[in-house]
């Protein structure tokens, strides 16, 4: 007979590795630039703080964004996940990581650049969620406003 305690570890361990895997199948679909794919793991009332303008976006304007995108990259796009950290708890839970994007652009410009991801997840139907998302770059703080892109973990 399992004990509370054992049963809410293997709970959270299960949650856990549910997470952990879509982060992994999210970064599939990013690679490939599969908008549908992507955005699938979306609430409808998904809202995320981007590196784009506007200040929020929604799922909507998430799914436009990303088609956009998506046509600026030659070939697929580089993704890799670093310092992966999940924390869940029943119905809610989040990631942050450090993610690392690389590829060519179609000017030809060449993209390798450091972000940092919080990706808030909520439990809907049994099966985890994202309902929100923030990607941001530190900037310079000597009066330039210059974005950090030069940073490397």
């Amino acid at each position: 007979m399992q004990t509370r305690a054992a049963s809410t570890h293997t709970a959270a361990s299960y949650d856990e590795a549910e997470i952990r895997r879509q982060v992994e199948e999210w970064g599939e679909a990013l690679r490939a630039k599969d908008r549908d794919k992507l955005t699938s793991f979306y609430t409808s009332d998904f809202m995320a703080f981007d590196l784009a303008p506007p200040l929020v976006h929604g799922l909507d304007d998430t799914k436009t964004g990303l088609e956009q995108w998506f046509a600026t990259w030659k070939g697929p796009i580089g993704f890799e996940v670093r310092n992966l950290r999940v924390t869940c708890d029943g119905e809610v839970g989040f990631t942050t990581s450090l993610n690392h994007l690389t590829g060519t652009r179609t000017s030809g410009d060449v993209t390798d650049v450091w972000v940092r991801a919080t990706v808030c997840f909520r439990k809907v139907a049994g099966a985890w969620k994202v309902v929100h998302e923030h990607v941001s770059v530190p900037f310079y703080m000597d009066g330039s406003y210059r974005a950090a892109v030069d940073l490397k973990p």
